[in-house]
């Protein structure tokens, strides 16, 4: 197994350090204060290619590794896990799924457009009573002479105030659970759907979080993404990718904290020298950077396996619940050491802390992690 990154692949990452650090970093605060939409830097992102990372090039792709994409939403969320989160969902949950599983028509229509940023995605698959139970789908597709009817409402859709199209998870045969999900390629601009604020969330701010509600939505047959029942396998497929992606965006935050953390202890002095000096934060500091660098492993792993297999599960669950609760402890830790300068509003502690958070709820939360990594090794 080689995580080493040839000529071409080291270009595109120090080019992504680059946008990060001087382009990304300075405007984090400011997204999390007013917490509105950053369009400006998805466009800016996708002009060095962070909005089809691994698609063909032949759509306008990069067609890199997803050892590649992960570090570089990596470097990404370690200045805003609000940019790294619009990414992953609009790579992840929707340009790699249509790339799998779409018609050709399909891929002809969105591809391209999702590849170079000129159209935005949303994966529409959470409900009020469907979020770990995401078989528990109440959204509905009545098929008719005409096409599909959509009727429901989707929750805390990530992207969803600016999406230009959606991957809508709705119960073709009621009843059925996961037996009976259809998935749905459907432009957000069809009429009957409409966007409606989800409630604040306590961090990763300016995600454009919506709820969609479909009213009586009529989309053709050909809105049809895959088979006719399996879409939920097609969800499942899609949230390897994301956790992974997932499992970057919270090591750039871990990170970034231990970054704050080992400066702080550099420069605070305490009984006449740098707190670093002592053991009690030279401890702390060497478990956190051990601890992040595990959850490294796990989720170079799991892109590995996403690009060398036909499934990336296990691999997936365990890099998104060591780097989610790995970032989560090197926040909480951080805080400590930088005391009340971190514990106060507005910090960079602060804000990373409330942002690391979500990455153990989001896109599986760590119990589900746990369940599929049980399951696989009770075999």
């Amino acid at each position: 197994m080689d995580f080493s990154f040839d000529p071409a692949q080291e270009a595109f990452l120090a080019e992504v350090r680059r946008f990060a650090t001087d382009v990304v970093a300075p405007r984090a605060a400011a997204i999390d204060a007013t917490g509105e939409f950053p369009g400006d830097l998805v466009t800016a992102a996708a002009a060095i290619g962070l909005t089809g990372v691994t698609l063909p090039t032949a759509v306008g792709g990069g067609a890199r590794p997803y050892v590649t994409y992960a570090t570089a939403l990596e470097s990404v969320s370690a200045a805003s896990a609000t940019l790294a989160v619009i990414l992953s969902v609009t790579n992840s949950l929707v340009a790699e799924p249509v790339s799998e599983f779409g018609t050709p028509e399909q891929k002809d229509l969105w591809l391209g457009r999702l590849a170079t940023g000129r159209a935005l995605g949303a994966f529409a698959l959470s409900e009020a009573q469907a979020g770990s139970d995401a078989g528990n789908q109440q959204t509905t597709a009545r098929l008719d002479d005409r096409g599909y009817v959509l009727l429901g409402r989707k929750t805390w859709v990530a992207n969803a105030a600016v999406a230009d199209v959606a991957i809508v998870f709705a119960a073709t045969q009621p009843g059925a659970r996961g037996r009976g999900i259809s998935a749905f390629l459907v432009p957000l601009d069809t009429p009957g759907i409409s966007r409606e604020p989800s409630p604040d969330s306590l961090g990763v701010r300016g995600l454009g979080c919506m709820d969609l509600v479909f009213n009586d939505v009529r989309v053709g047959t050909d809105a049809l993404l895959g088979e006719t029942g399996k879409g939920f396998r097609i969800a499942m497929r899609a949230l390897e990718g994301g956790r992974v992606a997932i499992a970057a965006q919270a090591l750039g935050g871990g990170n970034a904290a231990l970054e704050e953390a080992v400066n702080y202890a550099k420069r605070r002095e305490a009984f006449g020298q740098p707190i670093g000096n002592f053991q009690a934060i030279q401890f702390q500091l060497a478990d956190l950077a051990t601890d992040l660098e595990a959850a490294r492993m796990l989720m170079w792993n799991a892109a590995d396996a996403r690009d060398r297999a036909s499934h990336a599960r296990f691999e997936a669950a365990m890099a998104k619940l060591q780097a989610s609760e790995a970032a989560h402890r090197a926040a909480d830790r951080a805080m400590q050491i930088l005391a009340s300068e971190g514990y106060r509003r507005g910090s960079t502690i602060e804000r990373l802390f409330r942002d690391v958070r979500a990455a153990e709820i989001y896109q599986g939360t760590s119990e589900v992690q746990r369940m599929i990594i049980a399951a696989e090794i009770l075999k």
